[in-house]
């Protein structure tokens, strides 16, 4: 009996011994890469940190690639204080939604890793006028931002009873933050009459964000710049409101990306078309002078998107 125990016993740990030899480290399967998709992240950063109508709002899916899905918005605009200073300033908001998908292998198995990594940045500019011509400035503008993307594991954890690479450490609560820095350079010009009024924007804009404090897996830097132009048509549509009258609003822009964040959504430009109407409340003693209601349309290769904006005058 005594015998028989033993070499149960021995039996039992020679399974388990090679149970364990048996049950390799499981890593990310070729083509999936952290490091890689993390870059990724932030040149899609530098969409929300560059000012941009195009990229205000985006909504991507690609179901053939790691990219699943991603969302993007940013809240933001810009004005010179006045004329006799001339000072501009600028700032916006953006935050976005990347779903990417990971395949983990421990050469036997396969499985995959659904992911949500969330980015938040603010960006901020100073800049200043210098008119060339009647109606036409020059506008240099210096450009500070900072981000950060947060990792959540969205997934049962059945990795918990296997050995896994240093890769995976970011997918759990991984954070990485970034800072940026970077100018522009917009052409200007405003006309403004009873009959109408023109609006039109030439923008350069390049920024550099670096990443810090964030993990080693998953640090890196991208460089982006930006072609942009913008116009904004207003005229009065012979109704009154608020004793004033009621404008119609008609816009346009058009965007081109170059850097590390062209193609990195498969495509390197996007242009948008939007109409709305504009109320004029100064004939009331209120705060705000002119409500802008406007419904945007945004496409591009694989993508589009649309919205409505509210802007206020003061």
């Amino acid at each position: 009996m005594n015998i028989m125990r033993l070499t149960v016993l021995c039996c039992s740990a020679l399974s388990a011994v090679c149970f364990a030899v048996e049950k390799p480290e499981y890593r990310l399967s070729e083509g999936s890469s952290v490091q890689r998709s993390a870059n990724a992240v932030l040149s899609l950063m530098s969409y929300s940190v560059i000012l941009d109508l195009a990229a205000s709002s985006l909504s991507i899916r690609e179901a053939q690639t790691e990219n699943k899905s991603l969302m993007m918005t940013q809240l933001g605009g810009g004005a010179t204080i006045s004329k006799e200073v001339p000072l501009y300033l600028e700032g916006a908001l953006a935050a976005s939604r990347y779903d990417p998908t990971f395949v983990a292998t421990n050469g036997q198995d396969h499985r995959n890793i659904p992911l949500k990594w969330t980015s938040i940045s603010g960006t901020g500019g100073v800049g200043w006028d210098f008119p060339i011509a009647e109606n036409w400035v020059v506008r240099p503008i210096f450009n500070f931002s900072l981000g950060k993307v947060a990792s959540d594991l969205k997934v049962a954890n059945w990795w918990i009873n296997y050995k896994t690479g240093e890769e995976f450490k970011f997918f759990d609560n991984g954070t990485m933050n970034a800072y940026g820095l970077g100018g522009a350079l917009m052409l200007d010009y405003e006309l403004v009459s009873l009959e109408h009024e023109i609006d039109m924007e030439l923008r350069l804009s390049q920024v550099h964000l670096q990443s810090f404090k964030s993990d080693d897996a998953v640090s890196g830097h991208a460089d982006s710049q930006t072609a942009n132009l913008w116009t904004r048509y207003r005229a009065p549509s012979g109704m009154t409101f608020l004793n004033r009258p009621l404008r119609y609003v008609l816009e346009a822009s058009h965007s081109h990306y170059f850097g590390d964040q062209a193609g990195v959504m498969g495509f390197d430009y996007l242009s948008t078309v939007g109409a709305g109407f504009e109320i004029d409340s100064s004939d009331y003693p209120v705060f705000v002078s002119r409500t802008r209601f406007i419904m945007r349309f945004m496409f591009g290769p694989n993508v589009s998107g649309g919205g409505v904006s509210i802007a206020m005058s003061f």
